[in-house]
């Protein structure tokens, strides 16, 4: 069997993406889909992404973690998969699409791809850290010396406390910069570990900043490990609404893989 793919990256959060529009591939095949993100065994990505029809809007997004378990909205891939659509012909400068949390609207400019995000209602302040869900769980917490700051070791730790357990979160560790701009690293689930970016994770960020004060505007940045994002909302209400991330994506290359039976 040939698998036709494409490796898109948004600030260098990696993925593949296949044209699944004729249902061709086998989604409940979680060891296909692990194999295929294995860096060392398959083509490497942090996750996968399935472009299907959609009855209502321009497409459909499906999402897979590394580990080939069906994830939760990812703002980094959403993007990728808005680059991809407008590739294949199915849309052209803005869209409308589903996705595992609901529809999301994007616009296109120049490889930069602007994903409204949904509305946040509940911020979770701590001593610590505070926690939000931006359609994926998101821990975040504040330190200094971030460039050195043992990631890996501290997000697997938190990702797996209470009170996440098994079903677990993101974990973000944020030092700020300056007064609008702060630096990101994130230890993602489903990927058990760092990666360059997150996209849900950035706008985490940029929202649980700006409700503790330490960011004084409705436009943030974010300086990841593998480039920077913007974050822009409105809060009214003790609602976060209109929430946009906004960044570049990169279409790598496009192969086929063979799967021997």
């Amino acid at each position: 069997m040939q698998i036709q793919f494409f490796k898109y990256h948004g600030t260098g959060n990696d993925f593949i993406l296949i044209d699944n529009r004729k249902n061709l591939f086998d989604k409940e095949n979680k060891e296909l889909i692990a194999t295929l993100c294995d860096r060392h065994f398959g083509i490497g990505a942090d996750g996968l992404i399935l472009l299907e029809d959609s009855k209502k809007h321009d497409f459909s997004m499906e999402y897979y973690n590394a580990d080939g378990m069906e994830g939760s909205m990812c703002g980094n891939g959403g993007r990728c998969i808005v680059s991809f659509a407008e590739y294949l012909g199915i849309i052209k400068g803005q869209t409308n699409f589903e996705a595992i949390d609901g529809v999301h609207h994007a616009k296109i400019k120049d490889n930069v791809i602007s994903l409204q995000m949904n509305d946040v209602e509940k911020v979770e302040k701590y001593d610590t850290h505070c926690f939000l869900d931006t359609g994926s769980p998101h821990h975040i917490t504040l330190v200094e010396g971030i460039e050195s700051y043992p990631v890996f070791d501290k997000g697997r730790e938190i990702r797996y406390a209470a009170p996440y357990y098994d079903v677990g979160t993101n974990v973000n560790f944020v030092e700020k910069i300056k007064k609008n701009t702060f630096k990101i690293r994130t230890y993602e689930r489903g990927v058990e570990d760092e990666t360059l970016s997150c996209g849900t994770g950035v706008t985490a960020v940029a929202i649980a900043m700006y409700e503790q004060g330490k960011a004084k505007k409705e436009k943030i940045t974010l300086n990841t490990l593998g480039g920077t994002l913007k974050v822009s909302f409105k809060k009214s209400d003790d609602k976060y609404h209109h929430i946009v991330l906004k960044g570049p994506v990169k279409f790598v290359f496009k192969g086929v893989y063979m799967v021997v039976r």
